[in-house]
C-alpha cells in the first residue's frame, strides 16, 4: 500500500522537492514529480541541472524516449502514465492520478491558505483510503 507523506509550510517546494530528490537518488531510487504546470516544471528542471556537478540529479521529461532509464521524470498533473513507481512527488493541488501504484507519496505543501486547502482535501482523500499517513513540518524538519 502507497505510503503518504506531508511536508507542510514548505517556504520553497521546488527547491525541498530538489534537495529530497538528491537524497532519493544518493539511495539510487526512482522518482516522479507532478508539476501543477509547465513554468514549475520547467523551473524544476532548471534548478536539477544547476545542482553541483558532482551531484547532478539525472532527470527529464515525462514522455522523453529516455523516461524509462532514466531515474528522475518531471511531468504535469493529470498524467497517468509513468516509467517508474517507487516514489511519487506531488506538487500539484489535485490528487496525483494512479498514486496508489507508487510505493510513497511526498506531497509538497506550501504556506498560503490557497495550497493548503487542497492538501487539507487530499489529506482526508488518503485518510478515507487507508493510506499509512505522516505529517512533517518542512521548515522545522520534525514530524508533526
Amino acid at each position: 500500500m502507497t505510503s503518504v507523506h506531508f511536508y507542510h509550510n514548505t517556504e520553497d517546494p521546488v527547491g525541498l522537492v530538489c534537495e529530497l530528490l538528491g537524497n532519493a537518488h544518493r539511495d539510487r531510487r526512482k522518482a516522479v514529480i507532478i508539476s501543477p504546470d509547465t513554468a514549475m516544471a520547467q523551473r524544476l528542471d532548471r534548478q536539477l541541472w544547476a545542482a553541483d556537478p558532482g551531484n547532478f540529479i539525472p532527470h527529464v521529461m515525462n514522455g522523453s524516449p529516455l523516461a524509462a532509464e532514466t531515474p528522475i521524470i518531471i511531468g504535469l498533473a493529470g498524467e497517468k502514465e509513468w516509467p517508474h513507481t517507487d516514489l511519487l512527488f506531488n506538487l500539484a493541488p489535485e490528487l496525483p492520478a494512479a498514486c496508489e501504484r507508487f510505493r510513497m507519496l511526498i506531497e509538497v505543501v506550501g504556506r498560503t491558505e490557497a495550497e493548503r486547502a487542497p492538501a487539507r482535501a487530499r489529506w482526508m482523500h488518503y485518510k478515507q483510503q487507508q493510506f499509512p499517513l505522516k505529517a512533517f513540518d518542512a521548515e522545522r524538519r520534525t514530524a508533526l
